[in-house]
């Protein structure tokens, strides 16, 4: 399996980040697989994709360095750089890292991926160059029109996994943050289900990244910063909404209570207005009266302010849920 043992140093100085870069990747290889993890992606899908396949009809040697570099069993190195962890750099900032990747680097990465040597398509000195041209055109058509509603998705996820941290430990907040992905104590976190080596990461950084597409991966950078890029787990799908039950809408009114079931993870008011259909007006004041009662509470997280279930919260609606 794919081992990383970590110290408690590296544990104490790990951190959640955002990053609109590694978003760009995770939608890149959506796009190139075309594959769907539920109906919002499906929709997102089929009005980018056919843009996407016009952009590289014309361009084989782009897409060919995708299919080798993102979609084989390794990705290659210089297309995924492990963030730095230091704020939330500007795209164009990010993507620059791609750019001036040395040319005999990311051709070496590729075989790597490629698992041999590369075909001649894949032999030029222009390939950093090409993926990060790309890169921009993905952010551009497909990423930076939803970027304020993905990040706030974003801190949300960080937020519920920081109180489920708190709550029950790393077991509680890794286990289901990517599939084969396990704290098993005493130092071990358990990555993929891969035959690799294990990994001393002890006294490097290490970083959490959510995404929403379905499928992450990881990265390091000259052994001193390590990260698990996932998909995150508060996609808005219609799939995902919980009705509010009976009891619980008598006794709060049925607005109100279904505000107060979809705050079982964070969100913020431009969410809850997504989902639940109402007024910016109408959820404020039920978020208020809710934050009054104590039943909710609200915590800054980047630009947004999210609002999540207190244990009253959540003890009110397991006890009107008839399940």
């Amino acid at each position: 399996m794919g081992l990383w043992q970590v110290d408690a140093d590296t544990l104490a100085g790990s951190r959640f980040v955002v990053s609109a870069l590694d978003e760009t990747i995770a939608c890149l290889r959506t796009l190139e697989r075309n594959t769907a993890a539920h109906p919002g992606q499906r929709r997102w899908l089929d009005a980018h994709v056919p843009a996407y396949r016009e952009r590289l009809s014309d361009d084989p040697v782009t897409a060919l360095l995708v299919r080798v570099g993102l979609t084989t069993h390794w990705n290659a190195d210089f297309l995924t750089p492990t963030p730095t962890g230091e704020g939330e750099p500007a795209f164009a900032d990010q993507v620059t890292r791609i750019r001036q990747t040395a040319p005999e680097t990311a051709r070496a990465n590729l075989a790597v991926s490629f698992g041999g040597p590369l075909p001649a398509l894949l032999r030029g000195d222009d390939l950093p160059e090409r993926a990060a041209e790309l890169l921009e055109w993905v952010w551009a058509e497909a990423v930076r029109p939803y970027w304020p509603q993905r990040r706030q998705i974003f801190e949300a996820d960080i937020i519920a996994r920081t109180r489920q941290l708190s709550h029950g430990g790393w077991a509680t907040a890794l286990d289901d943050m990517r599939p084969g992905m396990r704290w098993l104590g005493d130092g071990r976190l358990q990555i993929n289900m891969l035959d690799h080596p294990p990994r001393d990461i002890s006294g490097a950084r290490l970083l959490f990244v959510p995404v929403s597409p379905g499928r992450g991966w990881v990265s390091w950078d000259d052994q001193d910063r390590y990260a698990v890029v996932y998909p995150c787990s508060g996609a808005l799908a219609e799939a995902d909404r919980t009705p509010a039950p009976d009891a619980l809408g008598h006794l709060l009114g049925p607005a109100r209570a279904g505000v107060l079931v979809l705050l079982g993870s964070p969100k913020s008011t431009t969410q809850l207005v997504a989902l639940t259909g109402q007024g910016l007006g109408s959820v404020g004041r039920h978020v208020k009266v809710l934050l009054d009662a104590q039943l909710i509470r609200r915590r800054r997280a980047g630009r947004s302010v999210l609002y999540y279930r207190t244990a009253a919260g959540d003890v009110l609606v397991q006890a009107q849920n008839p399940s």
